[in-house]
C-alpha cells in the first residue's frame, strides 16, 4: 500500500460542520453595470463546488470579491462561519483563500522561483526563503505531479506550464479554499485529467475547491455540487449527481440550448489557401514547423488537432504573417504571397484574417475602450478616421452594431476592454475579424474561456462563413470542437502533419475514429499518406 502524500499545507482537516465559505447578499456594480445582485452561495468544507454561467454572469467578479480584488457594495463574507472583511488579496490569503485566475498573474521576465516567492519571500534573507520554497515545490512535484523547473524563465514557458506555476503559487501559500477560474482553458486533455487527479487529492486532504468553468463535462466529472449564475445572481444550486449537462445549460441561459453543432455537409470549392512545404524555426535554430503542406478549399472548415506545444501555434502565426518563414510557400486563391512585406495588414488586404489564440497578448489592448479594440488593424480605414484623428461617432456606432450582432455583454462601447469577461472579450475580437468580409479565416482557440451559449453562437458563425464560401482553419486543443466543426481534420505532432482525415458523421461519437486521431496526435503517422510516392503536398492534401 503506497504512502499517503504529505500535505504541504498549514491548515488542518476540517472537522466542523460550518461551510468553508459563505456569501450572503453580495452585490457589486461598476457604474451602471450590476455585476452581482444579492448573491447567496454556500460552499461546504472539503468539497469541490462548481460555478457555471454565461460570460458576464458575474462568476469571476464574485470570486474576485472573495479574493480581495474588489470590495462588495453590500453583503457579507463568512469563512468557517465567521464574518470577515476582505479588502485585499493579502486579507484573503490570511484567511486561507487562494485563487488561480484565468489570465495569469505572472511576471514573464522572472524565474518560476521568483514568481512563486513574490509576496511570500520568507523574510529579508532571500536565500533561506528560496531554499525553503524549492523544498516545498519539490514536495508538490513528488506528491501531486506538479513538477516545474524553479529556474525556468516564466516568459519562455508554454501556457500549460504557466498555469501550473499559478497553482503551485496558490498552494504554497497554504490555501484551505482554492478558487480556480477556468483552469483548463489552457490545458491539454491529458493535463486537464492530471489537474482533476490533483483536485481529488486536495479534496481528500480537506481542501475546499471552487471551480469556475464553462465545460459542463468537467463539472459532471469532478464536482460534488454546482451553482448556476445568470445575470449576476445565483439561480440554482444542486448536487452534481442529481443534474445533467443539458439541464445546467438550460439554467445558464434561461432557455433550451442545443449542445450539438448543426450543419449541412460541406460543398468545397476551389482552393483558397495552399501551404507548401512550410518550415519555421525558433530560438537556437530549433525547427518548430517541419515541412507542412495542405490545401484548404472555399466552403470548408479544417480543424487542426494536436496536443498543445506541437507546432500548431507557430503554424498559425506563420500563416498570419506574424512569424517569419524558414522555407516554403503560401498561396491565396492560387497566387503566391510574396515574402517581402508579408504581414497581417498585407494579408488582410488579400482577404486573410486571424483570430489569435491569446486575446490578451495579440487580440486586444485591454487599456483601450471596447470601441477602440473593435477597430484594431482597420483603424486607418477612411470610415473610422482621417490622418491621426478618429471619427468617434463612427467608431462608437460600429462597436454598438458589433456588440448587438455578437451579443457582447454589457453593450457598452466606452467600457475598457479589460473590464469585460473573457468570453465577451473573445466576441469583440471575433466581431472585428469576421466582419471584414474575409476569404480565409485563421481561428485560434475560438471558444477558449467561453460559456456554453456563446460557444454555440461562435460555432454557428463559423459554419455560416463556411456556407458563404469562406475557407476556415480552426486550431483548438479541444478535440471535441475540432471533430464537431471540421470537414477536414489535420493532425500535428512534433511540428509535422502526421495525417489528415475526412471525418464520418458524429465523429466525436465514433470511438474508432477518435482513437485513430489520438494515435496521430501521439505521433503515429497516417501510413497511407506517408507512403505516397509524390511526397510533400500530396501527403497532406485531400
Amino acid at each position: 500500500m503506497g504512502r499517503e502524500p504529505r500535505t504541504p499545507f498549514s491548515h488542518e482537516r476540517e472537522t466542523g460542520t460550518a461551510p468553508a465559505l459563505d456569501l450572503v447578499g453580495i452585490s457589486k456594480s461598476f457604474g451602471p453595470v450590476r455585476a452581482n445582485r444579492d448573491v447567496n452561495l454556500s460552499v461546504a468544507a472539503g468539497t469541490i463546488h462548481g460555478i457555471v454561467g454565461e460570460n458576464g454572469a458575474g462568476k469571476s467578479t464574485l470570486m474576485s470579491i472573495v479574493y480581495g480584488f474588489y470590495e462588495a457594495d453590500a453583503g457579507e463574507i463568512r469563512v468557517k462561519g465567521t464574518p470577515v472583511r476582505i479588502a485585499s488579496s493579502k486579507d484573503s490569503i490570511r484567511h486561507g483563500i487562494g485563487m488561480v485566475h484565468q489570465h495569469f498573474m505572472l511576471v514573464d521576465t522572472l524565474s518560476v522561483l521568483d514568481n512563486v516567492m513574490l509576496g511570500a519571500e520568507g523574510g529579508a534573507l532571500l536565500r533561506s526563503g528560496a531554499r525553503a520554497t524549492r523544498a516545498r515545490m519539490a514536495e508538490l512535484a513528488r506528491d501531486y505531479g506538479l513538477a516545474v523547473d524553479p529556474d525556468a524563465l516564466v516568459g519562455r514557458l508554454g501556457v500549460g506550464l504557466q498555469q501550473r506555476v499559478e497553482i503551485v503559487k496558490a498552494l504554497l501559500r497554504g490555501a484551505a479554499v482554492l478558487i480556480l477560474d477556468e483552469p483548463t482553458a489552457v490545458l491539454t486533455p491529458a493535463e486537464a485529467d492530471g489537474l482533476f487527479v490533483l483536485l481529488r487529492k486536495l479534496k481528500a486532504q480537506g481542501v475546499t475547491v471552487v471551480l469556475i468553468t464553462h465545460k459542463l463535462r468537467e463539472i459532471m466529472a469532478v464536482t460534488d455540487r454546482v451553482s448556476v449564475m445568470r445575470r449576476g445572481t445565483v439561480v440554482e444550486t444542486v448536487d452534481t449527481a442529481a443534474t445533467t449537462p443539458a439541464a445546467l445549460a438550460d439554467a445558464m441561459v434561461g432557455r433550451r440550448v442545443s449542445l450539438a453543432v448543426s450543419r449541412a455537409p460541406a460543398a468545397p470549392g476551389p482552393p483558397r489557401l495552399e501551404v507548401r512545404n512550410l518550415t519555421c524555426f525558433g530560438a537556437g535554430g530549433v525547427k518548430l514547423v517541419d515541412d507542412v503542406s495542405f490545401t484548404l478549399r472555399a466552403g470548408e472548415i479544417a480543424g487542426l488537432a494536436g496536443i498543445a506545444g506541437n507546432g500548431q501555434s507557430e503554424l498559425l502565426e506563420a500563416l498570419a504573417g506574424i512569424r517569419p518563414l524558414g522555407s516554403g510557400e503560401i498561396l491565396i486563391d492560387g497566387r503566391a504571397v510574396p515574402p517581402a512585406g508579408r504581414n497581417p495588414a498585407s494579408l488582410g488586404r488579400l482577404g486573410l484574417v486571424h483570430v489569435p489564440e491569446d486575446r490578451h497578448r495579440m487580440g486586444l489592448v485591454t487599456a483601450f475602450e471596447a470601441a477602440e479594440s473593435a477597430i484594431l488593424g482597420i483603424h486607418r480605414e477612411p470610415r473610422f478616421g482621417f490622418g491621426p484623428f478618429l471619427r468617434r461617432r463612427a467608431v462608437l456606432a460600429d462597436a454598438a452594431r458589433k456588440m448587438a450582432d455578437y451579443d457582447v455583454r454589457p453593450a457598452a462601447p466606452r467600457l475598457k476592454s479589460a473590464n469585460f469577461s473573457g468570453g465577451n472579450q473573445q466576441k469583440i475580437v471575433l466581431a472585428r475579424e469576421l466582419e471584414r468580409g474575409p476569404k480565409v479565416v485563421l481561428c485560434g482557440q475560438p471558444t477558449r474561456g467561453v460559456d456554453i451559449g456563446a460557444i454555440a453562437f461562435i460555432h454557428r458563425r463559423l459554419v455560416a462563413l463556411r456556407d458563404a464560401g469562406v475557407a476556415v482553419l480552426v486550431v483548438s486543443v479541444e478535440l471535441d470542437e475540432v471533430l464537431a466543426l471540421g470537414d477536414l481534420i489535420l493532425v500535428m505532432c512534433g511540428g509535422r502533419l502526421t495525417g489528415t482525415r475526412r471525418p464520418p458523421r458524429d465523429a466525436a461519437g465514433d470511438p474508432a475514429f477518435v482513437g485513430e486521431i489520438g494515435l496521430m496526435m501521439a505521433g503515429v503517422e497516417d501510413e497511407r499518406f506517408a507512403a505516397s510516392p509524390s511526397g510533400g503536398l500530396a501527403k497532406h492534401t485531400i
